[in-house]
């Protein structure tokens, strides 16, 4: 690993053992955000990740995913990776019954490599927004042109901000482009700060335009707390409530950067869904009907 800056900070590994939930999915549930890993002599990290990781396999999660219950699962091609997709490409290509892809598009990418990723089943390229100055700096950026692009192929923009509540700055940029928009990590706002915070105001506002999804996924993004996150159940409780034709789940396996805190076990992260959720056709909605919607 001698090729990772000294800041890059090695991961801890998920919990070895999750519990099967509590309130069992529904049959044909998706896990709709995961990373995956290796294997590193093959796949390393890019030079400038701020972290880098053991090994975690498809053939890991896939253990995992048949003690929740879960069918198909959406991989978001790491941050650890850069704009590299090489490794996405290499697990759908072994996996593909499995899995569907969110990538990492670099500016200048194009609809060649749009078209053979579509057929190997990638649904979105994922794009980034926040402080000039920051950790993932490198990674792309808001992209009309790439976005453009991906239109074409039926592809979402998965948006995630670089820190937490910088969503109001981007409003207008996101609705100017034509694709259907997914927030990532339920929005990456300060729960602290209310329910009546511009950031998630702002939430509210794109999901009554009629084309912004929300992943619930990552409560450990928006609340420095350990599980289960108290402090957010009140937003998620009012997103379902807002928009349930228009959120998705995601587990966020491996769990990447939780140096020194809790690791949460994934079977109780499943639960969690059921106390922010416990309408059970709303959560089916959320776990079957949204996601193949999305991921075709």
């Amino acid at each position: 690993m001698s090729t990772h800056p000294r800041r890059a900070l090695h991961n801890p590994p998920p919990d070895p053992h999750p519990r099967a939930p509590a309130f069992p999915p529904p049959p044909g549930a998706w896990d709709c955000h995961i990373h995956l890993f290796g294997p590193a002599r093959e796949f390393p990290f890019e030079e400038h990740s701020p972290y880098f990781s053991d090994d975690a396999l498809p053939e890991d999660y896939l253990r995992m995913q048949q003690v929740l219950g879960l069918k198909r699962a959406v991989v978001v091609s790491a941050g650890g990776y850069g704009t590299s997709y090489r490794h996405l490409q290499s697990v759908l290509a072994r996996f593909g019954e499995h899995f569907r892809g969110v990538v990492l598009a670099r500016d200048d990418f194009t609809a060649e490599e749009a078209a053979r990723l579509h057929r190997l089943g990638v649904r979105g390229a994922r794009m980034f927004a926040g402080p000039p100055e920051n950790e993932w700096s490198h990674l792309p950026r808001i992209n009309p042109r790439v976005a453009s692009l991906i239109h074409e192929y039926g592809w979402h923009v998965q948006y995630h901000s670089l820190e937490k509540g910088w969503i109001v700055n981007v409003v207008d940029e996101l609705l100017a482009l034509p694709n259907r928009i997914v927030i990532d990590h339920t929005g990456m706002f300060d729960p602290r700060l209310g329910i009546d915070q511009p950031a998630f105001r702002a939430i509210l506002r794109l999901l009554e335009t009629g084309r912004v999804w929300v992943k619930l996924c990552g409560p450990m993004r928006c609340s420095d707390e350990n599980f289960p996150y108290a402090s957010l159940t009140p937003f998620a409780r009012m997103l379902a409530r807002h928009a349930p034709e228009r959120l998705v789940w995601g587990s966020d396996w491996p769990h990447v950067q939780m140096n020194g805190r809790q690791m949460p076990n994934d079977g109780d992260l499943l639960d969690l869904l059921a106390e922010w959720v416990p309408d059970e056709a709303t959560r089916e909605r959320i776990l079957v009907q949204n996601p193949l919607e999305l991921y075709d």
